[in-house]
């Protein structure tokens, strides 16, 4: 048959090519062995001697059947999680030249170790030894794997047999449970693909019923432009793959409904969008001077989980009060501060500055009990933040313009594109757009529509260490964000160097490739011991998931992307894509005017 599988590339980019694989013919249901007698068989594992002809794979899905006198027969089930094959009669290592050569006499035999997934009904005893083994399939493999109790049922992709491997959406819509954490090596592993794959899933299902059309997802772009071309459908996409996303009962198609940020060019007075790769539906984001002061965004120019160790934070929070107690709005999002026009970042910490450095007003803004060393630390970074910072905080453009991040009044996704920016700027913009939707989740009160926010990088802005702004609001999410309709998608390389709180509430916990001394930390003790080696040897598109349904994790290759994920593979523009959120407002509506002024006379 003709799978499709992931390549690597060298700039961290995930193309697919076509790979010829001549599989044997699988006979579902079929006897593939019998318990092995020469080892321990217990509840929660045995070994299988798999017959001469048959063969067992890592992964499979098996079932035997054990006779319980005095009560009802006892079913089996479990997934293999390691095969061996050993020549029986040899002694020494040498014997195998001669077994070979057929001078002495020895056969091969093959066994796999079963970990049990269910028993029903739930007894625990062992299978007995010479009972037989046959494949699961149909009812009886989606009763092993648990299929039968998930009400509602996310397609993850198709497992080693091909078939269709699922996800209950209990645990991740916050019913039962909530948030994913992706891990694995960088450019490798997959993890923005499984993600957005994941998205697309539970977007294009019914598991969300009627609230799937007002269900958004907030996605953040760190690595070049692949995301931002989501619903482009994919040029290569083929009859066979068409087939693959039926078999999941999914449509194949891009996503319907995206909304596109870029941050504005440096040094554009227009504020253009500083994107290449799409020409339309983009729209700008900033914030405006004042906004910056009124709403208290000081905090988040030293986002660095490392600064909040330090002792200027206590002046970066004096600052920030002072800023919006003080700031009065003024022409095009400026603000006028103690009696200062300021216009633009750079204006705005040069006054800050001033303020600091003169001996009668420092104590004003900065509190009278702080040395003048933690005023001057504060000062030396609020300078270095005026490269990286310049083209996000401005007061030049008109102040009606659109220019904030927000799902309320955007697409389905949401994609705010940071590659462009340095990491400064970077931590600046998600930390104040991830409070910005919280606080609005918070407001409106009810979990419903549900908001997904997909954070590749997580380790950077959550790490174990210290204490940040950006990290508090992750910690927000991961433990009250359930209860709020916040969904958390985390990726990282490594999920070691996480915050512990954020990894430990998350219902659903997804591996791909990982590095072989990562592989080897306790946070991934969910994982068998053979899944851990598989790991390190993992293509891209194989992912390892586990969820609480389940107790063993299941490997599942995911689709080729439905959708763009280059320039190059994207198809013409939908109609959707062509009016970004300004072009969409209304086209009467006067720039800079109250809404008590008369209408345009014509």
């Amino acid at each position: 048959m003709t799978q499709v599988q992931p390549r690597a590339e060298a700039d961290d980019e995930v193309a697919w090519e076509e790979l010829s694989v001549d599989e044997p013919e699988i006979d579902p249901g079929a006897v593939v062995g019998r318990v092995l007698g020469t080892a321990d068989a217990t509840p929660l594992s045995f070994w299988v001697a798999v017959r001469p002809g048959a063969y067992l794979q890592l992964d499979d899905v098996v079932v035997t059947d054990r006779q319980v006198p005095g009560r009802d027969p006892v079913t089996i089930a479990g997934v293999v999680t390691q095969v061996r094959a050993r020549h029986e009669g040899a002694q020494f290592d040498s014997d195998v030249f001669l077994i070979s050569e057929g001078t002495l006499p020895a056969q091969v035999q093959e066994a796999a170790e079963i970990t049990t997934t269910r028993l029903e009904p739930e007894m625990y005893v062992p299978p007995m030894p010479g009972a037989e083994v046959r494949r699961a399939a149909a009812d009886e493999r989606a009763t092993a794997l648990y299929f039968d109790r998930m009400e509602r049922r996310i397609a993850l992709g198709t497992g080693r047999d091909g078939e269709p491997i699922y996800l209950n959406a209990d645990f991740l819509d916050g019913t039962r449970g909530a948030h994913v954490s992706i891990s694995g090596i960088s450019g490798v592993a997959t993890k923005t693909s499984f993600a957005t794959w994941l998205l697309y899933s539970v977007f294009g299902s019914d598991v969300l019923g009627p609230e799937s059309t007002n269900t958004k997802a907030l996605i953040f772009n760190v690595k070049g432009e692949d995301l931002l071309l989501l619903d482009h459908t994919n040029t290569r996409l083929d009859d066979d793959q068409r087939a693959a996303y039926a078999r999941l009962g999914l449509p194949a198609g891009a996503f319907a409904s995206v909304s596109v940020f870029a941050p504005a060019r440096a040094g554009d007075p227009d504020g253009t969008p500083d994107v290449v790769a799409r020409t339309t539906g983009v729209d700008a984001f900033y914030w405006s001077i004042h906004e910056f002061c009124h709403d208290r965004l000081l905090p988040y120019v030293f986002a660095d989980a490392d600064d909040d160790r330090q002792q200027y934070t206590m002046v970066v929070h004096q600052v920030a009060a002072r800023l919006a107690r003080d700031a009065i709005e003024a022409e095009d999002g400026a603000a006028v501060i103690s009696g200062t026009v300021v216009r633009s970042y750079d204006a705005l910490v040069d006054l800050l500055v001033d303020q600091l450095t003169d001996d009668d007003t420092r104590s004003e803004w900065a509190g009278s009990a702080i040395g003048l060393g933690t005023v001057n630390a504060f000062i030396r970074r609020m300078v270095a933040s005026k490269r990286d910072l310049g083209r996000l905080v401005r007061g030049d453009l008109p102040a009606r313009r659109s220019h904030q991040i927000s799902t309320a009044d955007a697409g389905q996704l949401t994609v705010v594109d940071l590659h462009n920016l340095p990491d400064r700027a970077q931590r600046f913009v998600v930390g104040v757009t991830l409070r910005t939707e919280f606080e609005r989740k918070e407001k409106a009160g009810t979990a419903r529509p549900l908001l997904f926010v997909v954070l590749d990088e997580l380790n950077k802005y959550a790490p174990r260490d210290g204490t940040s702004p950006i990290k508090d609001v992750l910690l927000d999410i991961a433990e009250r964000g359930r209860s709020l309709g916040v969904i958390l998608i985390g990726a990282q390389q490594t999920a070691s160097e996480i915050e512990r709180r954020i990894v430990a509430n998350s219902a659903i916990r997804v591996v791909g490739r990982l590095d072989a001394a990562e592989a080897g930390r306790p946070e991934y003790g969910y994982l068998p011991t053979a899944q851990r080696q598989r790991a390190t040897l993992a293509k891209p598109g194989t992912m390892f998931v586990a969820q609480p349904d389940i107790p063993v994790p299941l490997v599942v290759e995911f689709p080729f992307p439905a959708w763009a994920t280059r320039p190059s593979e994207a198809g013409d523009a939908p109609a959707t894509a062509t009016r970004s959120v300004v072009q969409r407002a209304d086209p009467f509506a006067v720039v800079g005017a109250t809404d008590d002024e008369d209408d345009i006379p014509f």
